[in-house]
């Protein structure tokens, strides 16, 4: 894991991504790749629409021209080896044009209302279309911090898959807790994804929490201010039977965790 995809945008997320990207680089000995995406803006109901796109662009263009210069400045002084692209989409398909061979992404689990609110489905697209390990962050984040992984276990593929991708990161943490609240539907018990890590050097604590009406999601979080977590390691939007139930669970998450989430579909 060594190629960290950063989405740059100038709004109220972006310092936290940029936080969050460059402490993973680091961690990583990386490389930073930052994705500048100018979005269109839309106006419609009347003849000359057209001519105010244009100008809305325009505009875009020119405070992402301003961003560009300011960040790129910074970066020049940070210990981190970086490279940058510009382009002109919505900001989900920006980021999945540029992720091919991206390692891991960093965007925010969400923004306040009327600031890109929808950056929730941003992260949710971009985690289900590109596959990739999505690190979601708060965008109040000041530092990243990886020393303590309480790992969100279902039991199902893309838990599976969230560890797989993630044993780097896994590696790097002092603690690992792997949590599930048990609702017998799990295909993998949670000592076997235990028994995973310990062969990779990576040794697990495992707690089992019965559901109950708090939610998964109201579970794991209680977990993790109780265990003082880190971030938390999550498989997104689950196949089959739980589908639509952990689908939920990803997407209130999303909307309460005060932690970093790190996504795998």
């Amino acid at each position: 894991m060594k190629n960290v995809l950063l989405l740059v945008h100038d709004d109220e997320g972006q310092e936290a991504r940029l936080q969050a990207a460059l402490d993973l680089t680091r961690m990583l000995n990386g490389h930073l790749t930052c994705i500048d995406v100018s979005v269109p803006q839309a106006v419609a109901g009347d003849f000359y629409s057209g001519a105010s796109d244009a100008i809305l662009l325009e505009i875009e263009r020119e405070r992402e021209a301003s961003n560009k210069a300011s960040l790129q400045a910074r970066l020049g002084h940070e210990d981190v080896a970086w490279n940058w692209a510009d382009t002109t989409s919505t900001l989900a398909d920006g980021v999945l044009q540029a992720a091919a061979l991206a390692d891991i992404i960093v965007l925010n689990r969400q923004l306040g209302p009327g600031h890109y609110a929808g950056m929730r489905g941003v992260a949710s697209q971009v985690a289900v279309q590109s596959r990739k390990p999505i690190l979601a962050v708060p965008e109040n984040l000041t530092r990243l911090e990886l020393g303590r992984a309480l790992v969100a276990w279902d039991g199902q593929a893309s838990s599976e898959a969230a560890i797989r991708a993630c044993i780097p990161l896994l590696a790097l943490a002092e603690d690992v807790e792997i949590f599930m609240v048990r609702e017998n539907g799990e295909r993998t018990e949670p000592t076997e994804a235990a028994e995973y890590l310990s062969r990779h050097g990576i040794h697990a604590e495992v707690v089992i929490a019965q559901s109950n009406n708090a939610g998964a999601d109201g579970l794991i979080l209680e977990e993790c201010a109780l265990w003082n977590a880190d971030y938390v390691l999550m498989g997104a939007y689950g196949h089959g039977r739980l589908a639509e139930t952990f689908g939920g669970v990803t997407k209130r998450m999303l909307a309460n965790s005060k932690l970093p989430l790190i996504m795998t579909h």
